[in-house]
């Protein structure tokens, strides 16, 4: 029997899809490990992290993911139960998926949920206390149902983002990097030129987010996240390299880890992803972006 993988041609947009979203769940898993550790402490422990074990102070089994992606997941099966966008069914999702226990939730993703629950509205306000990760990291699924329109993606995009986080920083960084994610699926003969690009538009509309020389921070703020995702998404085009050195920077190395292999596994391809990171992801993680990815394809080109 053929793994459905090895038919997927190499280089097509299914190809480039699909690594990026295992790219995702393969850097959350690697990083999951050292979040909240430091550099120094985790050379000391590792020398160097590049191994998806598990541990970290969730204590996670090896291969095991985080809400990095099984918020995805969730925000993606939305899309597939509704066969299209409908902020409603994401908000359900996102209610049962808090509801299941998950390994981890952000205070500003538990915090708009429950605001949701409470009364019902599907975005909240604009609070300056905003500014973290979280709408960033679960987009993927927004990008790959909407990829034959751009206009879809940044409505798709903003809405899922002010339903948690509704701040300014995020709005640009959500955007951005999806962009670039769409521009190395749909066209990765032009991508190269284009990703340096949006990163310099981006600097030149918020300069918070420049990021050249690199500050070396690499927490759950906007800011600290998208500089060392663009740091090294730019410095190492090779995937492995790429999401090793990032999630050696600690901190929030989830999902730093998360979103470079996002950007990377769509430069990649499957080719460019280590054999042993697909094989110690855990499996029904693996089983469900495969048919996720499938069924989002499905939706764009319909």
């Amino acid at each position: 029997m053929s793994d459905p993988i090895s038919d997927i041609p190499a280089g097509s947009v299914h190809d480039r899809a699909l690594a990026a979203y295992l790219g995702l769940a393969i850097g959350d898993a690697l990083g999951a490990t050292v979040e909240f550790m430091t550099p120094r402490e985790i050379r000391h422990q590792y020398q160097v992290h590049d191994q998806i074990i598990g541990g970290g102070w969730l204590k996670l089994p090896a291969g095991e993911v985080t809400d990095d992606t099984t918020m995805s997941l969730a925000l993606g099966q939305a899309i597939v139960d509704a066969q299209g966008w409908s902020m409603p069914h994401v908000a359900e999702a996102w209610v049962e998926w808090m509801r299941q226990g998950p390994v981890d939730c952000g205070n500003t993703c538990r915090r708009g949920i429950r605001r949701y629950m409470g009364d019902g509205s599907l975005a909240g306000p604009l609070r300056e206390g905003d500014g973290g990760n979280g709408a960033l990291m679960r987009n993927l699924p927004v990008v790959l149902a909407t990829l034959g329109n751009a206009a879809a993606f940044e409505r798709c995009s903003i809405e899922q983002a002010h339903f948690t986080h509704h701040h300014p920083l995020s709005d640009a960084a959500t955007l951005s990097l999806g962009h670039m994610v769409r521009d190395w699926i749909l066209t990765p003969d032009t991508a190269a030129r284009h990703m340096p690009e949006r990163a310099a538009q981006l600097v030149a509309h918020y300069p918070a987010f420049r990021f050249d020389p690199y500050p070396g921070r690499a927490t759950g703020y906007i800011v600290d996240t998208v500089q060392t995702v663009l740091h090294f998404v730019l410095k190492e085009p090779d995937f492995e390299a790429c999401v090793v050195a990032t999630v050696n920077r600690g901190d929030d190395a989830d999902t730093t880890g998360a979103l470079a292999g996002m950007i990377s596994g769509a430069r990649s391809g499957m080719q460019g992803i280590p054999a042993r990171w697909l094989k110690a992801l855990k499996p029904q993680v693996r089983q469900a972006i495969e048919q996720q990815v499938r069924q989002l394809l499905a939706i764009t080109a319909s």
